[in-house]
């Protein structure tokens, strides 16, 4: 898809968004929404676009590092109770709770016993998020083999992008079927009526984008809010210069004209 036809198709769709974050402030729901999938297939792209013209107040992304030591000590899903949205807020994790059925299932970090007692208990958790009223959705990007070896290619020519690729994604090259496994096993398990899984096809990136998003505004109620009306009176007189009195503005960066 050109870039043109993606962003004429796109702009709608963030008034949509827009509107949906006023719905949520005006009614006091809370959104979470949970992007998994294949390394490179696109979270952090799809994550920008939902939250580009977001108020950063309203609408927070959480991807979370590796555990301390203490949480490492903790209930699992311990660490990721504070991040929940509250009255009026969008959460949107970049990978959540379900690395343990994922990356650390695939990459040895949790036992066999660690990722069953995951897969029984996570239901149960969002069931009790669902019942308290938050709007949780859950989404696997996917893509093929192919396409993924030509972003990380993309990623290590691109001195921008060279700072995506880890150690652990390097060694998912060589895993591919296993993540399909963990991945089989996990839909098997936490696909549930609350909290089902919706998978999005993110061969073509930007069809992907907006895709998801258009699922996503669909989800949740008739979330049109008309903006409130603001009282904006005149200036009352020419406007102003500014002026420096103490310290100026440095040089403006230099620029060839015609």
């Amino acid at each position: 898809m050109k870039r043109s036809q993606y962003e004429e198709l796109l702009e709608p769709m963030q008034l949509e968004l827009v509107s949906m974050a006023r719905w949520a402030k005006t009614t006091g729901a809370r959104i979470c929404v949970l992007f998994e999938g294949r390394d490179t297939a696109g979270k952090g792209g799809t994550i920008k676009a939902i939250r580009d013209k977001l108020n950063p107040r309203q609408c927070r992304v959480v991807a979370l590092g590796k555990p301390s030591e203490a949480e490492q000590s903790q209930w699992y899903f311990q660490r990721y109770v504070p991040h929940l949205p509250s009255a009026g807020e969008i959460v949107l994790f970049d990978r959540s709770w379900y690395n343990r059925a994922g990356v650390e299932r695939v990459m040895g970090f949790a036992d066999e016993e660690q990722v069953q007692r995951f897969l029984e208990q996570a239901p149960q958790f969002e069931k009790m998020l669902t019942d308290a009223g938050i709007h949780l959705i859950k989404y696997w990007l996917t893509c093929d083999q192919a396409h993924q070896e030509e972003r990380f290619a993309e990623r290590l020519a691109d001195p921008l992008k060279r700072w995506k690729l880890s150690p652990i994604d390097m060694a998912a090259r060589s895993k591919f079927d296993e993540y399909t496994k963990a991945r089989e096993a996990m839909f098997a398990a936490t696909h549930a009526e609350w909290a089902p899984w919706t998978v999005v096809d993110y061969n073509d990136q930007k069809r992907g984008r907006l895709t998801l998003i258009r699922d996503l505004l669909d989800r949740l109620p008739d979330t049109h809010v008309e903006p409130e009306p603001v009282d904006w009176p005149a200036l009352g007189h020419a406007p102003y210069d500014e002026d420096f009195k103490l310290l100026k503005p440095i040089p403006d960066f230099p620029v060839e004209t015609d």
